[in-house]
């Protein structure tokens, strides 16, 4: 899949290096799911795994055939013969072709120091055994890529050693030589250095693939670009061992917008956001919020300063365009902003009035109160949303609760249980509901949702998706208010409601409450 000269092939190792993440253990199910969303972005490689090295890689070749895979080039990922061994024996190399894929990436050693204190072989049997596996997978009709491992800490150490491991990939046949830096403690002239040798010594495409060691896995990636290199590796969200590998996130719209090569359509690009939050959900890992391009605060802005310039012009605290990566603009509303803020939210909310009218005082000395009690509404916008609807007289009640009550049995025994019950009255009808959960809030989620099905059948769609407690004045000690934030979700957003209240259960049954009424309110 040759790149032409403005344009830089994306290949995605998030199924592969990206699971090697602490924390994450992805189920092949979930591997197939994100192998087809990031097909359907128009990734041009995505790497499933090393198929000689567990059952689960393996079972992933197996069905990725029959996933309808339509753009994409799959990628088996494996090493170079063992040392002192046939190729055509190697039962790694025999695994890469028996996962039938049409590319395949292999890792060999450019480190002399790796050579002999790692493969503890000889520095001339290293580079047989590069040259013998790629002739050998390009012999059964193999697109070959080869990763460099550990190049740049390689080129350091001996750079014409590091070299000839190079050369040996590109006259056995690689189509593409990615350089490795697998430490990630390369900085960005490091990076420059090293590919200005190597383009003088070899004619083969060359790719990039860094990790974030140094918190400069990205900028290395980029820099590798400018210098030529036309393939570029990485995860979504960075997602990686250790401390994660060069987040594709950040670099396609850098590359897009920034240096004007061409990765994707701008169509693929608007769903950018989507994708990153898509894995996130899949890898169990809550995106940051302040990630680039793509958190909830990307583009958020709440000093009054920044908010007054930006009503002149976008341009003065936006480096681009949300749009065109599928997020968006978000002033925020709390007791640091003014009406300004207030006034952006409503209009934000379709419910726009002067920042001097009655409505806007209403609403901002209402959130000064609320935050001065411990409510913080920066994160949970589904309860501003609610609160700026009932101030105008334009909320609706969708259901009344007219009794709760959970209890918990088993406390000390290692295996608690929570049950609750939930008695509703929704659309003139009365809904009552038990529900056992893990804890009192599960329980709590669980009656209710089962209880508000009844008269609403869309609320089945909702899930909780994330829970988090705050201590607002911890000097009380345990009679301090606690803040609950509840993220829930459906198919189509991810809304945040918080509670408050000396109380962690009804603290959280003031944040469940809302976020269902939330979801019937956008329903």
């Amino acid at each position: 899949m040759p790149a032409s000269p403005k344009q830089v092939l994306l290949y995605d190792t998030t199924l592969r290096d990206g699971t090697q993440a602490e924390g994450i253990s992805l189920s092949v199910q979930d591997k197939l799911q994100i192998a087809k969303r990031l097909d359907a972005f128009g990734m041009h490689y995505i790497e499933g795994g090393w198929p000689g090295s567990n059952p689960k890689d393996m079972a992933f070749f197996k069905d990725i055939k029959k996933a309808g895979i339509r753009r994409a080039k799959i990628v088996a990922f494996g090493s170079t013969r063992r040392a002192h061994s046939k190729v055509s024996e190697d039962a790694n190399v025999m695994a890469l072709l028996d996962s039938k894929t049409s590319a395949v990436t292999i890792f060999g050693k450019s480190w002399d120091f790796h050579v002999t204190e790692v493969f503890r072989t000889s520095l001339k049997e290293n580079l047989l055994m590069i040259a013998e596996t790629v002739a050998y997978l390009r012999s059964k009709k193999r697109e070959v890529i080869y990763d460099a491992e550990h190049f740049f800490d390689g080129f350091k150490a001996n750079p014409d050693y590091a070299i000839k491991t190079l050369q040996q990939a590109a006259r056995a046949g690689a189509s593409n030589i990615t350089l490795c830096d697998t430490n990630g403690g390369s900085l960005p002239h490091e990076i420059r250095r090293a590919i200005v040798r190597v383009k003088r010594s070899i004619k083969v495409p060359l790719g990039i693939h860094c990790h974030n060691d140094g918190e400069l896995a990205v900028a290395n990636s980029i820099q590798a670009i400018g210098e030529g290199c036309a393939l570029v590796q990485g995860t979504i969200n960075g997602i990686g061992e250790r401390c994660g590998n060069a987040n594709l996130i950040s670099i396609i719209p850098l590359l897009q917008y920034k240096m004007n090569r061409k990765a994707l359509s701008a169509a693929h690009l608007s769903e950018l956001t989507q994708l990153s939050h898509y894995v996130a959900e899949v890898c169990n890992l809550p995106l940051q919020n302040n990630q680039p391009f793509t958190g909830r605060s990307a583009f958020a802005h709440k000093g009054g300063v920044h908010i007054n310039a930006m009503l002149k012009s976008a341009k003065t605290y936006e480096h681009m365009d949300p749009k065109l990566i599928g997020n968006h603009r978000r002033y925020l509303v709390s007791e640091l902003g003014g009406k300004t803020n207030v006034m952006l939210k409503a209009r934000e909310l379709q419910m726009d009035f002067d920042k001097e009218s009655p409505e806007a005082r209403r609403v901002l000395a209402e959130i000064q109160k609320l935050e001065s009690e411990g409510y913080q509404f920066e994160a949970a916008e589904a309860s501003l949303e609610l609160l700026m609807q009932r101030l105008m007289g334009r909320s609706k009640n969708f259901f009344e609760v007219e009794s709760v009550a959970v209890r918990s049995e088993g406390i000390g025994s290692g295996q608690p249980t929570s049950v609750a019950e939930v008695k509703v009255k929704a659309k003139g009808r009365e809904h009552f509901e038990v529900a056992e959960g893990d804890g009192p809030v599960n329980a709590l989620d669980k009656a209710l949702r089962k209880a508000l099905q009844h008269a609403y059948p869309k609320v089945a769609e909702t899930h909780l998706t994330d829970f988090k407690v705050r201590v607002v004045n911890s000097q009380a000690g345990t009679a301090a208010k606690v803040r609950v934030f509840i993220e829930f979700r459906d198919a189509e957003k991810t809304w945040v409601t918080v509670g408050v209240h000396e109380n962690l259960v009804e603290a959280s049954w003031k944040a469940l409450t809302e976020a269902l009424e939330y979801k019937l309110l956008k329903n």
